[in-house]
This record gives C-alpha cells, structure tokens and sequence, in this order.
C-alpha cells in the first residue's frame, strides 16, 4: 500500500475500470481539475476474476498490458498506479483506512452487475462522507439522450441511428485535455503490479490489435467489411471495450473517413442503451413470446459447433479462428450464430455464454444484442424466418476460400468431416418451431 507519504491532508482516486488512457477521458479530466491530488486506482474485481475458467484469458492480459502502460507514464510524472486484487467494496473500505481521501472519481458504466457494483461502492463512501463524481465517457449518447419524442427508448435501430445523426450535428464533441493538468497527479513512488501468475492467470505474449486508425482500411470499409478472408475492419472494438482508445477521437476520424463505419459505432451505443432501458435481457429475450421456443439443445452438436467440427466450413472456420485468436470477423459471427439458434435450435443463451468465454472484445451489450438478433427474439431482430445457408454464405462473402483454408486446412480432403444435418430439413424443422412458439 502507498500509505500517507504525500505532503497533501486530503485526496482524491479516480477509479480506472473501462478507460484504461490518460489522454481524453471525462472522469480523469475532472479528477485533475478538482482541489485534491489525484491518485489512480485500479481493481481486479475477484467477483468477475474467480468466474474465468480459462487461465490464459487473452482480456485479463490486455488489461494487464494496458495498465503497464499507464504506469509507465504516471511513472514519469512522479505519481503511480495503484492496482489492488480484491472485491470493489472490500478494497474501497480498505482505501478509507488508509488514505484521507475527499472525493472519488469515475466513468460511468451501463451492465447491470457494474450498476449494481457502483450503488453499493457509492452508498459506502457516502457514509463515510465522502462525495463520488461519475461522468459519461464510453459513449457519445448515454441513458436518455436519444428517446422517441414522448421521452421512451428506442427499440429499432433505424429510428435511433437517424435520430443520433441528427443530434450529432448539432452536438458539441467534446475533448477532455488531461494532459494540462497531469501535474496535479498524486506523488508517490511507483507501486507495483501484481503479476498475472499472481492473479491467478498465465499470458500468451501473443500480439493485440493496433488501436491506429487506419485510414485507407476506414475509407473502403464499406466495401471490404463483410468479406473475412482479407483485412477489411479496423479491429478496434477491444480498444472501445476496455477504453485504451477514446470513443470520442474514434467518432471524429468516422465521421471524416466512411459512414458506414460510424453506423457501426451507432450500433454499439444502440445496444449499450437496450441494456440500461432492458436489463431483463440478460438472460431472457427482448420479445417474450421467443421465451416460449421448444430448443433442441443437443449436447454434443453443441460441441461439435464449438470445436468447430460441424462439416460446414465458414462454420467450422469461425468458430476455429475464435478458439484459437479470441477474435471472430462479424460476418462470420451472424452466420455462426444464426446456425447454432436456427439450424441446430440450440438455445442462444450457449452460444452467447461461449463467445463471452472466448472473445477479446467481448461486451456483455452487443455480444447480447447480436445473439438475441441472429436467434430472432432481440429488439430489431432478423425475422425468425431467415436463416442463412452456409453454403451461399461462404459463396458469397469467402469464395476463393482464402478465410477457410487458413482455419481448416483439412477441407476438400477425405478427412474433413461430414455435415452433421442436412440443410434443407433444419431449415424447415426450424421454420415448424418458431412458427409454434410464437403463434401460441
């Protein structure tokens, strides 16, 4: 523990979680224009820690990558991170025992367990008496700020995606320039780390995306960004995720370089404002009556999309790649899911418990909202009638096979495995049970 080494009576912590940058983040810029020196904190949350089957967990490696990186910096401004192991509210009452501290400083966060998190870490320093400033930083929207006009949430894309644009035009992109006041950064000597063998984890020293904004890929994402074989998305969706890149400086090269790629960005806040509107859909659908679809949920067909052994190979290749990268080209994570929800009548809720295992940039709002979407039963979903042909797809979207050769080499050879269902009667087992389910 750093301990009260500081000349200064009081303090204030800006609390680190999905902002991991110094540069243009809201809550900072107001922690360092407050009264107090400023001491950054960051928690590995034990709840969320304890809950990662896998120990080589790509997400807690980058996080642990991103927060060497800001210590290295607070480093050379005298201060330094502080990183604690623990439950938020046990560290923060351990905080209040050793530090006087003022204020708390953080960005809002929108999924549910982080709200609930935040009431109860809130109502603690409040009775210690101690006063918490949260502010909006992940999105350029939040919360209420794009409704209907009779003040109700959006639940079809469309309408909120025009209705953001035209609020954009007229809305101030703000900058927070944290870097004129670094000076008011707590001083202190450097603390240190706890390694990833000490968390209980194990890295892979494989390389993470860029979070350079490409500008010629930006340009011509319209055009490349359904085809997976070639490098045609900017990969930055971890980068958001975890907040080592600035939504608001992304907005701006968006809105300069391709339209198609900030509806991109729109669809991320749209999803992020479902969840905060409609919690419920954590863990049931958005539209009730898909509650009521009679799910096959085959055990080992499950396995067998997981591993990737399905005998369709855009399929088999996605999910191959996701297994092995933590990553998944959204193209082929509509086809993947669409097979699992439609074909094989697998419940969603698997497959998105899966791809909340495996990806690297996993987010509880669009990774739900995209599942819910491929399965028919989301907010705006595709009808329960379309139901991808992964034949056509791959077709389509790979077909000089340059995606699938890379991921499933065996194809066209005697040991590739055999289609496990026939497409043409999944299809129309599936049309049978949701058109039951919600006809009822």
């Amino acid at each position: 523990m750093i301990g009260k080494d500081n000349s200064a009576s009081q303090v204030s912590i800006f609390w680190f979680r999905r902002d991991l940058r110094l540069n243009d983040n809201a809550g900072l810029y107001h922690a360092l224009n407050g009264q107090y020196p400023v001491l950054p904190l960051f928690i590995f949350d034990t709840d969320i820690l304890t809950n990662l089957a896998d120990k080589k967990d790509r997400r807690v490696e980058f996080i642990h990558n991103a927060l060497a990186v800001l210590q290295t910096k607070l480093e050379k401004r005298g201060s330094s991170l502080l990183v604690i192991h623990g439950r938020p509210l046990e560290v923060w009452k351990q905080m209040s025992g050793d530090f006087d501290i003022a204020a708390v400083y953080l960005n809002h966060d929108y999924e549910p367990s982080a709200i609930n998190r935040d009431n109860e870490v809130g109502k603690f320093l409040s009775s210690q008496g101690i006063s918490v400033h949260s502010f909006k930083d992940q999105v350029i929207f939040e919360k209420d700020e794009i409704v209907k006009s009779d003040g109700s949430p959006y639940t079809v894309y469309t309408p909120y995606m025009k209705k953001w644009k035209s609020e954009i035009d007229d809305f101030n992109i703000e900058h927070f320039p944290c870097e004129k006041y670094f000076s008011n950064f707590y001083h202190c000597r450097r603390q240190k780390i706890p390694s990833l063998e000490e968390l209980g984890f194990r890295g892979t020293g494989e390389a993470f995306p860029s979070k350079k904004i490409d500008e010629a890929l930006i340009r011509d994402y319209h055009k490349t960004r359904n085809y997976p074989g070639i490098n045609g998305t900017s990969r930055l969706s971890v980068h958001l995720r975890f907040g080592t890149a600035s939504i608001r400086e992304v907005l701006r090269a968006a809105m300069n370089l391709n339209e198609k790629w900030l509806e991109e960005l729109i669809w991320r806040e749209f999803f992020m404002m479902i969840l905060y509107h409609f919690p419920h859909v954590v863990d049931r659908p958005f539209r009730e009556k898909y509650q009521k679809i009679k799910w096959r949920n085959n055990e080992e067909e499950f396995r067998k999309w997981c591993e990737g052994k399905t005998g369709f190979p855009i399929v088999d290749t996605g999910m191959r790649e996701l297994n092995a990268t933590g990553y998944m080209h959204n193209r082929v994570r509509m086809i993947t899911a669409n097979f699992l929800t439609k074909l094989l009548l697998i419940d969603w809720r698997w497959g998105e418990r899966y791809f909340a295992e495996k990806l690297l940039d996993y987010e509880l709002s669009s990774n739900n909202g995209n599942w819910q979407w491929a399965a028919g039963c989301g907010c705006d979903a595709a009808p329960y009638f379309r139901i991808f042909n992964p034949d056509t797809q791959i077709k389509k979207f790979d077909p000089e096979l340059k995606y699938v050769k890379k991921w499933v080499p065996e194809y066209e050879s005697n040991d590739y495995v055999n289609p496990m269902i026939d497409y043409k009667s999944a299809r129309q087992r599936a049309l049978v049970v949701y058109k039951k389910a919600i006809q009822n």
